[in-house]
Order: structure tokens, then C-alpha cells, then sequence
């Protein structure tokens, strides 16, 4: 453990959240994050904006959507962004997750530590509405858990699956056998909240992925199970 916190540094894609979740997600990461680093998508709305708002952004932008022509190369240049500013951990965030305010007090000791080199944490994806999430098959958080927090090795050589969609998150070499610690701390997922964001992102998705998770986007209701979300009790820091 060292006597300096190491350095913590978010990257994200963004493209058209103004009327959505980032000012929200921003104002949380900035808590406890030293950079955030941003490769906005061919944004057409305040989306810039916004990202410019927060002393901790640096923000890169594109004229047109990578996403649209191939996640993997967005995903790419996002990483050469985000490497070029020295990090030392990385959190990989979109832009409609928020974590609970554990984060902010326990981050340090997630990180400050020769233990484990990777964490990963739950994500509910919220369903309706932004106090009830989804549990049924493949949704059931309490099944599954996602890397998002790695240390970042400079010696390392980082690459990505070509894959147009679902690329993931992080590095294929990030994901691979490692130190891992498993958090109980918990991550809201609120992209699937609103009907017209299940119907807009359904119809991109079948473009590409025909799986039967895809097909459950649409369950009818008697087939989606939903679970309330019970606050955190925050402890006296």
C-alpha cells in the first residue's frame, strides 16, 4: 500500500445524453475520480456542453459516430485518449451508470492496494423507472458481475475484439485471468428507464445481435420480474 493514492481515471463514450443521464453521472464520478476522460461520438445536441462543464473532463470529440460504422474503433480511440494521460487505474463508465455513494468513500481502498489488480461490481439495470430493476434469466444481478475497475499497466500491450457491437468495455487483456476483487457496492444502470431508449436501442441491437437476451427486451410484462431498489444506509465517514 502506498502512501499516495494512486491515480484514478474514468473513460467514457457519449453521444446525444444531453436530455438523459450525464450531468448526473458526471456530477457523481467527479467525487471520486481525478480525470474523466470523454470521446464524444458525433454529438448533434448540448452533449458537449455538458462534459465541458465539469473541471474534470477532457473531452475529444469526433464530427461523425464511430459507434454507427464500428464500436471497436470507438472503443479504441477512446483507450489511446485515455492512456495518453498517464493513468495509473481506470474505471470503464457509461454514461447512464451511477454508482452508490459507497463509491466515493471506499474507491481509495479499492485502489490503494497490492492485492488485486481488477474489481467488479453489480449492475442493475433499472426498468421503468429509476426504483425498480430487473431480475428475471439473464437481467438477475445477483447471478452476474461486471469488470469495470483495472490497473492500468503501461508495459502492457492493450487490444479490442473487431466487432461492430458488444465489443466490451474494457481491453481483452483486462478481462483475461487476474487478481479480482468482487465489490458489493452497487452500480445503477439506467438505460433502460425510459420506453422510447428500450425501443430506439432494441431496433439498433437487432441490426446486429439476434439473441434471445436481445429478444427479452421486449417481454410482455407478465414475463418481466422486477425487484425494488432498497437505498444504501450510508455509514458516518
Amino acid at each position: 500500500m502506498s502512501s499516495t493514492i494512486p491515480k484514478l481515471t474514468a473513460m467514457m463514450l457519449v453521444r446525444n445524453e444531453a436530455d438523459r443521464y450525464l450531468h448526473d453521472v458526471l456530477s457523481e464520478l467527479s467525487t471520486f475520480v481525478d480525470e474523466i476522460i470523454i470521446l464524444d461520438d458525433g454529438s448533434t445536441d448540448g452533449t458537449p456542453d455538458i462534459c465541458l462543464s465539469f473541471p474534470k473532463v477532457r473531452l475529444y470529440r469526433e464530427t461523425e459516430s464511430l459507434m454507427a460504422q464500428d464500436e471497436s474503433l470507438a472503443r479504441m480511440k477512446l483507450w489511446d485518449y485515455t492512456v495518453s494521460h498517464d493513468p495509473e487505474w481506470i474505471l470503464a463508465i457509461d454514461a447512464d451508470e451511477i454508482f452508490e455513494k459507497r463509491m466515493t468513500h471506499e474507491v481509495a481502498g479499492l485502489i490503494n492496494q497490492d492485492e488485486f489488480d481488477a474489481v467488479e461490481f453489480r449492475l442493475f439495470d433499472f426498468w421503468g423507472d429509476r426504483e425498480h430493476y430487473r431480475v428475471d434469466g439473464y437481467w438477475d444481478p445477483w447471478v452476474k458481475k461486471v469488470r469495470m475497475l483495472f490497473r492500468y499497466n503501461p508495459n502492457q500491450a492493450y487490444s479490442w475484439p473487431r466487432q461492430k457491437l458488444h465489443c466490451g468495455r474494457i481491453p481483452l487483456e483486462a478481462r483475461g485471468p487476474m487478481l479480482v476483487y468482487q465489490s458489493d457496492i452497487r452500480v445503477k444502470h439506467y438505460g433502460w428507464v425510459r420506453t422510447e431508449d428500450i425501443q430506439k436501442k432494441y431496433l439498433r441491437y437487432k441490426e446486429l445481435d439476434d439473441s434471445s437476451h436481445l429478444q427479452s427486451v421486449l417481454d410482455p410484462p407478465e414475463k418481466i420480474k422486477l425487484e425494488s431498489w432498497i437505498p444504501e444506509k450510508v455509514l458516518p465517514f
